[in-house]
């Protein structure tokens, strides 16, 4: 599966769930060093983007499964 990152970026994605663990973990990294905070919002920005993908690619994956049956 490949989702599109917030640069435009094309990222394959081969464990879903490994993913969304990734991503949950690194939208609520920061750095102590306050000189870092802008660095910080994007990557937040970033990673939280991702995570919303990733969770509404394994609703998609879910509801195929569950309507396929």
């Amino acid at each position: 599966m490949k989702i599109t990152d917030l640069n435009g970026c094309l990222i394959e994605v081969t464990n879903l769930r490994e993913a969304i663990e990734i991503a949950r973990q690194y939208k609520e990294y920061r750095h102590e060093d306050k000189s870092f905070s802008e660095f910080d919002k994007r990557q937040k920005a970033y990673w939280a983007d991702m995570h919303e993908k990733l969770e509404k690619a394994k609703e998609k994956t879910t509801t195929i499964k569950i309507s396929e049956l």
